[in-house]
């Protein structure tokens, strides 16, 4: 069973392939983790919003770790998001995750009655001590609608299991820095935002990043030349990848986005999203097109 709380480094949030009835797509999320894996990433992520987490069922995100971790290799971390309206639910999504074999718990603050900062330390502190995982806090706010100042999160970054955060605040790169410098030497800072900011977060401190599945064989080389001291090479790679990474950013269509290239590469037979996800549509389709034959895919 897979098992590692080694958070950092390239770490895709896995897209969930549907069929087209709307049903799982096991066979396919086996080829996406296979794809992963052949790109050079160093763990994966599932139930993220990324992986339309807010879609799945417990008997679905069942099913999707099990799937997950047979076709990693022994010891590839696997980072499981927890998305709860309230600490009792959160707990018993982080004892599943768990149990399923994921290593670290990615946790969003409960949302749907918005946390006093106190709060959301109680609520941290009881997923960390009762769910069973080292706790990454996720610091979304465009998704969640919670804002997590950096003395909020550093207060967070002292309590016992929670070892990890990752920074999607706009702009993530100052926040990150800033996060960094406030926070202990072991505790790992990572960026999200489907890296579109990856270079200057980890030129400040950050230890990974967490972006979309559909293109994690062209980011791995940028991150080794930037990590061995290339910064211009990684800055040109980066670039080439640029119109890729911002296409997969529109809210709304970000999830079919992704999708229609996991598609197109041959990695997922459906592009099939669940609602509130919607379908791009055929100009966007036809732009992506462009971008991936630019890119060569």
């Amino acid at each position: 069973m897979t098992r590692s709380s080694d958070a950092r480094g390239l770490i895709p949030v896995l897209a969930t392939p549907f069929r087209e009835d709307g049903g799982l797509d096991l066979d396919s999320l086996r080829r996406l983790v296979a794809f992963s894996v052949g790109g050079g990433v160093d763990g994966v992520a599932v139930f993220g919003f990324a992986s339309e987490g807010f879609s799945l069922s417990a008997p679905e995100r069942e099913q999707i770790l099990r799937a997950v971790v047979a076709e990693l290799p022994a010891g590839t971390p696997v980072i499981a998001g927890i998305s709860a309206t309230g600490t009792a639910d959160a707990i018993a999504q982080s004892r599943a995750a768990a149990e399923g074999g994921a290593g670290v718990g990615m946790v969003i603050p409960p949302f749907m009655v918005k946390p006093s900062p106190g709060q959301i330390v109680d609520f941290y502190g009881a997923v960390a001590a009762e769910g069973g995982l080292p706790v990454m806090v996720q610091d979304a706010p465009a998704s969640t609608g919670v804002q997590l100042p950096v003395p909020l999160i550093v207060e967070l970054s002292k309590l016992d299991g929670v070892t990890s955060v990752k920074i999607e605040t706009q702009p993530t790169a100052p926040k990150l820095g800033a996060v960094v410098d406030a926070t202990a030497d072991d505790f790992l800072v990572l960026g999200g935002q489907n890296a579109l900011f990856v270079l200057e977060e980890y030129a400040r401190g950050a230890v990974g990043t967490m972006p979309a599945s559909e293109f994690p064989d062209l980011l791995a080389p940028v991150l080794a030349a930037f990590t061995s001291g290339d910064r211009a090479g990684a800055r040109a790679a980066f670039n080439r990848l640029l119109p890729l990474i911002r296409f997969g950013l529109q809210p709304g269509i970000a999830w079919s986005i992704h999708k229609h290239v996991l598609h197109r590469r041959g990695v997922i037979a459906s592009t099939a999203v669940r609602s509130p996800a919607t379908e791009a549509d055929a100009g966007t389709l036809g732009a992506l097109d462009e971008i991936l034959t630019d890119l060569g895919l």
